[in-house]
């Protein structure tokens, strides 16, 4: 069986007929949507999507730091600049 990572869920057919009573009631949180009682997408909030892509670019902001940390580095004179 499938984990779904959502506490809420709801049926294609539910998403359908209700769009937009279960985007109230989901409000920010994550609703998994279930074909034949398995999870085919996730439906999320356009706000809480935005944080998941502004994490994930701290993410990978931080990933180049590490790899960076130990340079090489370039000296630079800010007369030059």
């Amino acid at each position: 069986m499938q984990t779904i990572y959502a506490s809420k869920t709801v049926s294609v057919t539910e998403l359908k007929r209700n769009l937009a009573s279960i985007l109230t009631q989901a409000g920010d949180d994550p609703v998994a949507v279930l074909n034949h009682n398995k999870p085919e997408a996730y439906l999320l909030s356009a706000a809480l999507y935005e944080r998941l892509l502004q994490r994930i670019e701290d993410l990978e902001d931080a990933r180049l730091v590490q790899e960076r940390q130990d340079g090489p580095f370039v000296e630079v004179n800010l007369r030059d600049l």
